[in-house]
């Protein structure tokens, strides 16, 4: 029989999180492990952390970053435009971060700089009280 752990090991993920101001570390690591846990993953299979530039020294992003040995990658709304049509827009977040998206676009450009080619998400975003999580995966032949 074979093991989860060796079927896991075939695919690498980047998550995208967008959060409120003064997420707690907890909230974000309970909704990032539900998220990998609803696509039969685990933190093992994960690449990369992904927000908007504003986020950059959210302490709860930075510290999930940091227990996870991951590096924060941070987008600007510019940067993100172009996976926008992709995903579904709201006012609050355009409001709040000049992209009418988070999660989902930080997740698909992050997978795309470091797969080089056009990434796909996993599924639906999660969210919790203070934050979400998009999931898009890279093969893992394409990560150096």
């Amino acid at each position: 029989m074979i093991s989860s752990a060796a079927n896991t090991a075939v695919i690498q993920v980047v998550a995208g999180l967008g959060c409120r101001r003064g997420c707690s570390l907890e909230d974000l690591s309970t909704l990032l492990i539900d998220s990998l846990q609803a696509q039969g993953l685990t933190v093992d299979n994960l690449a990369g952390l992904a927000s908007i530039a504003h986020k950059r020294d959210e302490p709860g992003l930075l510290a999930l970053a940091e227990r996870l040995g991951l590096t924060l990658t941070c987008f600007s709304p510019e940067e993100l435009s172009p996976y926008q049509h992709l995903v579904q827009a709201c006012a609050l977040t355009l409001a709040a971060t000049g992209s009418p998206a988070v999660a989902e676009p930080c997740a698909l450009a992050l997978a795309e700089h470091l797969g080089g080619h056009v990434a796909q998400l996993l599924g639906s975003k999660t969210r919790n009280a203070s934050a979400t999580c998009a999931l898009a995966s890279i093969s893992a032949k394409d990560i150096a």
